[in-house]
């Protein structure tokens, strides 16, 4: 069960990564890092949290593999 809770973290990072690079090339997120230097805080924070959330469930699925449940 674990290595399914796991993996759906997994997923879960995967996609706000997709979600976080979709926004950073964004025209609002263009013109933000063209003025300001830096993309939009929704882009920043949705590939913190899915980086987060993918190293969490990588080592949840490494994990579950190595114990073999």
């Amino acid at each position: 069960m674990d290595k399914f809770i796991s993996l759906a973290i997994l997923i879960a990072g995967l996609i706000l990564l997709y979600f976080g690079y979709q926004e950073s090339q964004s025209i609002a997120s263009e013109v933000s890092e063209t003025f300001q230097g830096q993309p939009t805080d929704n882009s920043i924070w949705f590939l913190i949290s899915g980086a987060v959330l993918a190293i969490i469930g990588i080592g949840g699925v490494i994990r579950g593999f190595v114990r073999g449940k």
